[in-house]
Formats: C-alpha cells, structure tokens, sequence
C-alpha cells in the first residue's frame, strides 16, 4: 500500500502550527504564483498539529479540537514514537484532496464516522489498527481520483442545466400524479402514476403498505441498488490490487451504501418535514443577511419643529410633501446613476473576462490544451449552451408557477431570453458578452472553493453536533409536519416584498399567501417520490465523475479491472 502515498505538498502556509512556523519563518508570507495544473481547492495549507489536550478550545468545530479528535481516532499508534513533538497530521495520513483545509474536514467526518460505526464492533475483536488504517488509505486514494475527476466536470452545466432539469421533471410528473381527472368516489394511486411517468428499476414495485410484500420487495431492490452503485464506483477508482481484498472493498461499500446512501439520501433526505426544515433554515438564513436593524431614538419635538412640521403640511404638491418628494426623486436619481455605472463598469471590462471556451477548468486557465474543448468554425463549443438558454430559469418559472399566475411577466421573460440568444448582435450566446458576465458572477459567487471548508464545517456541526451523533430525532407526526410546512412557507413569504406579494399571489389575504406557498412546497410530500429525484441527482453526479458507469455495467468494470 505503499504506492497510495503520494509525493509531500508544497510548504505550508498556515500558522496552526508552531513547529513549522518556526522552522520555515520566511515561508508564511510567499505568494504562490498559478500554474497550468493548478489545484482544484485553494493553496496547500499544512494541518497543524503537536496540540496540547490542555489547551484544546472548548468549541468543538475548532480547528485545535477537530485535530485533537483526528489524532485520537486515526493517528493514536502513528508518528509519535521516539519523537519529542508529535508528528502533523499531515506527514502521518495520506492527504485526501490537494487543500489541506478541506483535509481537515473531511478527516473529522471520517474520524467520526469510524469511531462512531466501526471501533464499536471492531474493537471488540482485536485492537489490531491496521484494518482501519488500510481502510482510510482507500478513502484517500478515492477522493484525489475523485478531485481529479471533477476539475473535468462542466460545473456550469452540471448545476444550472442537468440538475435542475431533473427538478423540472420531478415537478411535473409531481403534479400530474396528484392532479385527479376522474370525478370522486374514483380515486388512482398517485404513486403509482408518478413511477410509471419517471420510472426507477432500483425504485420498484411501488410499495403497498407499511410492512407489504410489495414494500419489502421495493426495499430489497433499493438496497441491492446502492450496492451496486457503490461496488461500481470502487471498481473505477480503487487500484487493481485493493479490489482483490473483500474485506476491505466490502467494509467501505456498506460504509458507503447504507449510512451514506441508505440512511442519508434514501432515508432522512427524502423525509418531507426534513426538506421543509432544511428550506426554513436557509430561508431564515437568507432573511438574517439581507435585513438590517434599525434602531431609532425617541425625538423631543421642540416648539419650533412643531411649527416647522405645520407649515410642511400646507406646503403639498398634489398631496405629497415638498421636502419628501424631493428626497424620493433624489434617491431615485442615485440609485439610478449606480446602477448605470456598475453596468458600463461591467460591460466595459467583460472583454478581459475568460472564455468559456477555452477550458472547463475552474481557473479558466487555457495553457492546458488537453482539457481543451474542439470548436466549430463558428466558434461554438459542442454541447456548450449558453447560461441564458440553461434550463434554470424554466425550472424557476414552473417551481413558482409563472405561467399561471403571471402570463404576461413569464412571456417577457421569455421575450427577452430569445432576444438575448437570437437577436442582433446574440449578446446573450455561448461566451459572448453576457454569458462571460453571468459566467464570472456564478464562479465568484457560487463557485468559490475558497467557501468549501466553512461549508463542510457547517454541514459537519449540523449532523454531528459536538462531533458525536446526535440523539435520535423525533419523527413529526402528520399534524407536525403541516405545521412545519406552515412555518416553512411563513420563512419564505418573509423574503419577499408585501407589495411583490399581494401582487404576484393576486390576494392581500395572509392565510390565502400561506396556502398558495404550501402549495408550491406540497411537491416534496411523498417521500417516495423524493427517492427518485434525489437517487437520480446521485446517478448524474457519479455519471458525470465517472463516464465509464454511463457506458459499462458493474460486472463489465470489474471483469476489466481484475482480469
């Protein structure tokens, strides 16, 4: 296992760590210059180690706890014999990704998940740590082929096209299901309906009831399901002489396919009153940047504000104040002017924005032409559709329901969209002004890697609150999971204006506004209508990293690699 140990990383950059601050003082200032092969995350930074339990901070999700965990669960019996510091972390374990931030996370969930599932029963049979240790150098082999992979991917393409295609669909085969043409006593199985509009082999046969043949059957084919999908993805990234130990490959696919797939995505993600939670949390989220307190301080009025505040009475224009109205035109008028100059601004400087042509790499460096894509005599890139014409903003008219409620808006959307593709000049075709544009604002703003270890960080703290499992959560009752969904659509009408309200949900009623929104978040209900659209986000996600599982079956793969 040896060859799984790559070359070291670069030098280090992060103070964390004392020891190589003070051997390398002059390195923690060297700007790192871009190079064609550019990692995917950001720059390097060493994972700092040799920290004292006595000063361990008491917040958990800590960098000094985080370590502190990673070194007790995973590098207890590695580095520190003979030494009198102990070794980082970082010379002990195989880095996983080319950060050794994102590093840091990932070996917490790794840590925790080990500790958590397998030294319960594994240390019961010996206190042998090799098997764990072999276990997380296939976990690392894993996740450098998988960054490989992904610095392939059209990012763009994959968020703003596929993926909400397959809530287009979702949302569609959703409500034609439940949409009855049959006048009562007469009643269909809507789910029956959905899987028969968008049907799934690993998904069938549409259970019958709690504990029904049917529905044990739909449970055996699902979890034969993700094992396959799981063994698939070892077979491609695993190296030949890993696939050849059972325990070790079977060990990592049930790790992988029934707490990561079975209990995550097929069980507590496809649950509707987590959907509905998880989208007031972020909606409250949202709410928390956006507005800002206002404090206001009582006012003594004089006797000569009094007498000013009079005579602005009498002095109205067609009822309105002078002074107000001048303050309104005036603030109209600048935001007017700022917005005129961030647009020049913008159009001005699109030209030194890079091609999305040239490269799928996030850096959008075209020195590398093997990742290069081939070009037409007009320039335009194979299957490379421009973001206006990406099925987002179809995806977001169906979500809101658009086309019913706001004819004439959506057909100006859609007016302008055409004009922007088709019209003169085509400002809106693949890489032309107005895609460069929308293209820099999604990799500055959405596609920052700078934000994935917070990300990881927050989603870590969010499922492992004290980096342990959390107590087992009280599943709602029905009348609770409307009352969630109440509370969910009260989160989301908060974002929103009250005059944008009133005017695109046509009522000034609150409970009308509130069963208009529940409405709209009725289509992730059924949890086992949630199964196949978040089975199938997996299934473009692996297709998309791996090709070859798009090509070839798991029995095919396997046969090539062990052959």
């Amino acid at each position: 296992m040896s060859r799984l140990q790559p070359r070291s990383k670069a030098i280090s950059t992060s103070n964390l760590s004392s020891q190589s601050a003070s051997a390398n003082p002059t390195t923690s200032n060297v700007a790192l210059a871009p190079t064609p092969d550019q990692p995917l995350f950001s720059a390097p930074e060493k994972i700092a180690s040799g920290t004292s339990t006595r000063n361990l901070a008491s917040d958990p999700a800590s960098d000094r706890s985080t370590i502190f965990l990673i070194r007790r669960t995973l590098c207890s019996h590695l580095g520190d014999k003979g030494r009198s510091t102990p070794a980082p972390i970082d010379e002990i374990l195989p880095p996983l990704t080319s950060s050794n931030e994102v590093d840091l996370q990932l070996y917490a969930f790794i840590a925790i998940i080990i500790r958590e599932f397998v030294h319960t029963w594994y240390a019961k049979i010996t206190p042998d740590p090799v098997f764990v240790e072999e276990v997380v150098k296939i976990i690392a082999h894993c996740t450098r082929a998988l960054e490989q992979r992904l610095r392939k991917v059209d990012m763009e393409s994959l968020l703003l096209d596929e993926l909400p295609e397959l809530l287009d669909v979702h949302l569609q085969a959703y409500r034609a299901a439940n949409t009855s043409i049959n006048p009562p006593p007469i009643q269909t199985n809507s789910r029956e309906i959905y899987h028969a509009l968008w049907p799934m082999p690993a998904l069938s046969p549409v259970p019958d009831q709690e504990n029904g043949p049917l529905s044990q059957q739909q449970r055996n084919n699902e979890t034969l399901y993700r094992q396959m999908l799981v063994q698939g993805v070892l077979a491609v990234l695993l190296p030949t002489e890993d696939l050849d130990n059972d325990c070790l490959t079977t060990l990592v696919g049930q790790i992988f396919s029934e707490m990561i797939l079975g209990n995550g995505v097929g069980g507590k993600a496809s649950e509707p009153w987590l959907l509905w939670e998880g989208i007031m949390k972020i909606a409250e989220v949202i709410k928390a940047q956006i507005s800002t307190p206002k404090v206001s301080e009582p006012v003594l009025k004089s006797p000569d504000s009094v007498n000013a505040s009079e005579s602005s009475k009498r002095g109205n224009i067609l009822g309105f104040p002078i002074q107000k109205t001048f303050w309104m035109v005036l603030q109209y008028a600048f935001v007017g002017f700022t917005a005129l100059r961030v647009l020049i601004t913008t159009l001005a400087t699109a030209s030194a924005l890079p091609s999305r042509l040239a490269t799928n790499k996030p850096n959008g460096s075209p020195n590398d032409s093997s990742e290069s894509q081939p070009t037409f005599s007009s320039g335009i890139v194979p299957n490379k559709r421009p973001i206006m014409k990406m099925k987002i903003w179809s995806t977001a008219s169906h979500l809101l329901d658009l086309d019913f409620r706001m004819p004439w808006l959506s057909a100006m959307i859609s007016m302008l969209q055409w004009s922007s593709i088709a019209g003169p000049g085509g400002l809106g075709n693949t890489d032309q002004i107005f895609d460069k544009i929308l293209s820099h604002q999604i990799h500055t703003h959405i596609l920052d890697s700078t934000r994935l270890p917070t990300l990881l960080l927050t989603l870590r703290t969010a499922l492992f609150p004290n980096n342990t499992l959390a107590p087992p959560r009280t599943i709602p009752s029905p009348a609770e999971a409307l009352l969630l969904r109440r509370k969910c659509a009260l989160a989301l009408l908060a974002l929103v204006p009250l005059k944008v309200q009133t005017l695109y949900l046509g009522t000034s009623d609150e409970e009308q506004k509130i069963a208009d929104v529940e409405e709209v978040l009725d289509v992730f209900s059924d949890s086992y209508c949630n199964k196949h659209l978040l089975y199938s986000v997996v299934e473009l996600v692996v297709v998309r990293l791996m090709p070859e599982m798009g090509e070839k079956g798991v029995e095919e793969l396997l046969e090539e690699r062990l052959s």
